[in-house]
């Protein structure tokens, strides 16, 4: 699965800190790296784990420019970074029938596994995200899934992360709802320590 040619992990955070200069962009970043890394391991993608995450790190990559165009600019800049096709290919799947602000609706459906995940997990890490900032520890690690079923049957929490959008993730996978919660939840939890060191070195 991964491609041999791959961009480097320092490659890949460099091109998205050209385009990214948001902590709140470059934090998003790393927690979906971190949880495409985390899933790798956990579905038996363990060797691929590299390349599940620099998708995830490059795949918001256009939007804080180009908000209204997302997943249609970022092709030209990964491009332009020497990303390969296959990444490209993801990074633009995880839009996959949404209509962004310029109206075009995104075609490029998630094919592998790996795009499935993202898709479904992409927009879960914000609202588990926000939900977290709620609590006294502003941590995920002591979350527990019931917890967050709550904030997300809440439609005015987290407004602008799209059920919908989850839903239809969790549907591509073929997964329960709650098994995408808990394990997204778990990962983010499992990582949120070496998260927040690499945005205080940063």
């Amino acid at each position: 699965m991964a491609n041999l040619n791959m961009i480097t992990r320092d490659e890949a955070f460099t091109l998205l800190k050209k385009y990214n200069k948001d902590p709140f962009h470059i934090q998003h970043a790393l927690t979906v790296e971190a949880v495409m890394q985390w899933y790798a391991k956990e579905l038996g993608y363990g060797e691929d784990a590299e390349y599940w995450g620099i998708v995830g790190l490059l795949h918001d990559i256009d939007f804080e420019i180009y908000p209204e165009e997302h997943c249609l600019k970022a092709p030209e800049l990964l491009k332009d970074g020497g990303v390969s096709d296959d990444i490209i290919h993801a990074v633009c799947s995880h839009g996959y029938g949404i209509t962004v602000g310029c109206g075009a609706t995104i075609d490029v459906e998630p094919v592998h596994e790996m795009e499935k995940v993202l898709f479904a997990a992409d927009e879960l890490t914000g609202l588990i995200g926000a939900a977290a900032l709620m609590r006294p520890s502003k941590s995920t690690k002591d979350m527990e899934l019931k917890s967050l079923k709550k904030k997300y049957k809440s439609k005015g929490f987290a407004a602008g992360c799209s059920r919908e959008v989850i839903e239809r993730g969790a549907a591509q996978l073929g997964w329960e709802l709650d098994k995408l919660l808990e394990m997204t939840l778990q990962a983010m939890a499992a990582c949120e320590d070496t998260i927040n060191e690499e945005l205080a070195a940063e």
